[in-house]
């Protein structure tokens, strides 16, 4: 594995973008990571992050909230 901007690299692949706009993910990136993604631009290269879910358990241990809504569920779902 090798470093590459300061994070660790799997795997890179060079890519053209064809005249539409588009460039093609590999299929096995596309099955491992989902077929949304998220491009940002930074003021020297384009990242390409994978669109899920994100999992924010990771960054809490516990979470206290305060809710005034009757319908909790619908007001949570609204907001995915």
């Amino acid at each position: 594995m090798r470093k590459f901007n300061g994070d660790f690299m799997s795997a890179m692949e060079i890519k053209r973008i064809d005249p539409q706009g588009r460039i093609v993910i590999p299929r096995s990136w596309r099955e491992k990571w989902g077929n949304e993604v998220i491009i940002v631009e930074l003021e020297d290269r384009l990242e390409i992050l994978p669109k899920k879910k994100p999992n924010l358990s990771k960054f809490f241990d516990i979470l206290e909230l305060e809710v005034k809504s009757e319908d909790l569920e619908k007001e949570l779902l609204e907001g995915i």
